[in-house]
């Protein structure tokens, strides 16, 4: 058998209310109402992209680590002339 933990909330009444209100139109108990929140809560969080949950300063710390990661050393730089601007843009007849 499962053992839970028991959390105890201290809610605003009018919050409460609306709870049970909810869980009555669902046809569940307060518990398992709440229960369900929380997880679809945690579930969206999860799903949520690392662009979306995270800081700016939390970013640029992964860009630098992803950066000075072993792997990002082993890609061999581009030359010159892979990046000059003829390289980047053709001419159209030259795209026929």
């Amino acid at each position: 058998m499962k053992q839970y933990k028991t959390i105890q909330l201290q809610l605003k009444p009018e919050i409460e209310d609306r709870l049970i209100t909810q869980a009555n139109k669902q046809g569940l108990s307060i518990e398992s109402y709440l229960e369900s929140l929380i997880e679809d809560s945690l579930k969206n969080q999860e799903e949520k992209s690392f662009s979306q949950v995270t800081t700016e300063e939390d970013w640029e710390t992964a860009l630098m680590n992803l950066i000075n990661s072993p792997a990002f050393a082993l890609a061999p730089p581009l030359s010159d002339a892979a990046i000059s601007r003829d390289s980047i843009y053709t001419r159209e007849d030259e795209m026929l």
